[in-house]
């Protein structure tokens, strides 16, 4: 029987974790998360996917799979960019440029 390698990847803040596994040809996400020890990916509210794409459980894995385990957003990426921007010292424009050219010739 043929086997295939595919590896578990989970980033977290402060490091990441990637795992590999031997498994038989023909093993889904579901087998493979089984596998690898984990528990249903719904019950501990995640989501999996492979190759950076979101899959159902039933997909079958191929030879060199890379799982990804994706945690929740916890932050709105635009209020931390505007955050981030902030401390650097960037100065937020209240109007654009043209706004406030118009503000200036109308005096």
């Amino acid at each position: 029987m043929t086997t295939i390698t595919v590896y578990m990847v989970a980033a977290w803040p402060d490091r990441v974790d990637v795992r590999k596994l031997e498994l038989p040809q023909g093993t889904t996400l579901r087998d493979a998360l089984l596998a690898f020890g984990e528990t249903a990916p719904h019950a501990i509210g995640e989501t999996v996917g492979v190759w950076g794409k979101q899959v159902p459980l039933d997909t079958v894995l191929l030879h060199g799979d890379r799982i990804e385990r994706y945690r929740p957003i916890t932050a709105d990426p635009k209020q931390a960019r505007h955050r981030r921007a902030s401390e650097q010292g960037y100065r937020w424009q209240g109007r654009t440029r043209r706004a406030a050219r118009a503000a200036k010739a109308a005096g």
